[in-house]
């Protein structure tokens, strides 16, 4: 009893994924600077801006709702904390693991982006309002092909358990080369989810401030951000346990090859917002809807006709 909360409450749970997002932060930060030949913040810049919002007033718009302005940041990072007890992180195996719990993971992947949608909302401004209007467009564009590229390679697994999938392919290896197309929509998708260019047109810095966040400050706005930061460590997490599921059988060599993954993913994801410019949100939609969608359900046909063929 007492091992499993340390589990959840310190590692592999909420406080190595609080860091490990701040960590993150520095590493996307970093990356993205050099690409543009500049220096870049230093490594505890995410962590003291997290402390200077956390010192900071906070501010609540007269004509919000002040019960949701102020539960919706807990609940987004919530969320993903609870998200990540059924990825595993050193092993095969997960904090918590179920058969289905992919369903479940994908459920919560979901309430962030609600939580962003209601925060922009109820805050009452013109400008929140429009980030998000934006934010739930955009979740319409990205969230069927995200979907369907991670669900994708379960048909093969005959698991709907992260667990179970990367079990699975971790011991049939070969099979991993028909999920890269699945794999390939699901970096650029998880791209679209996190909000980041090409698909960051809910903030848009330079047309809309922050999107639907414009109102928020002090330690809410330090909550929704560490809750971006934890997100960006799950979709990586996630992706990697799914497409990327080598493993060695020893917990600290898996550990070490989880960060080495999920790295590897952030770099990609920082790789692509750097040499993209902004889509609009039409263009966002028509991209997603024309390309990565058709190409997620030709994954699961392929899928599906290789396991009755195998006789998997």
């Amino acid at each position: 009893m007492i091992l499993g909360l340390l589990k959840i409450i310190v590692f592999p749970g909420f406080m190595f994924l609080t860091v490990y997002g701040l960590l993150f932060e520095y590493l996307d930060r970093k990356v993205h600077a050099r690409l543009q030949n500049r220096i870049g913040p230093p490594w505890y810049q995410p962590l003291a801006d997290f402390l200077k919002l956390i010192g900071k007033e906070t501010i609540i718009p007269a004509d919000a709702n002040k019960t949701i302005f102020q539960i919706l940041p807990v609940v987004s990072l919530a969320a993903v904390a609870a998200a990540f007890v059924y990825v595993p992180v050193f092993g095969k195996a997960s904090i918590a693991s179920f058969q289905g719990d992919l369903i479940v993971v994908l459920y919560f992947l979901s309430i962030p982006t609600m939580c962003l949608f209601l925060a922009g909302w109820y805050s009452r401004s013109v400008y929140s309002t429009l980030g998000s209007v934006r934010t739930l467009t955009q979740m319409f564009a990205y969230e069927v092909p995200l979907f369907m590229a991670l669900l994708a390679p379960a048909l093969i697994a005959k698991t709907w358990s992260v667990t179970g999938m990367t079990a699975f392919y971790a011991e049939h290896p070969l099979y991993i080369l028909i999920n890269i197309p699945a794999f390939i929509v699901a970096l650029i998708a998880g791209q679209g989810k996190l909000e980041r260019v090409p698909f960051d047109t809910p903030e848009a810095e330079t047309e809309i401030v922050a999107g639907p966040l414009v109102e928020y400050s002090g330690r809410l706005l330090a909550l929704f951000r560490i809750a971006v930061d934890c997100e960006l460590v799950m979709v990586a997490s996630l992706v990697s346990a799914i497409f990327l599921p080598f493993m060695t059988g020893h917990a600290i060599l898996d550990f070490i090859l989880y960060l080495v993954k999920t790295v590897a993913v952030l770099l990609f994801l920082a790789l692509m917002r750097s040499v993209m410019a902004r889509l609009r949100v039409e263009q966002m939609v028509h991209f997603c809807w024309k390309y990565l969608t058709p190409i997620a359900i030709l994954q699961i046909i392929v899928n599906l006709l290789v396991r009755g063929g195998l006789g998997l």
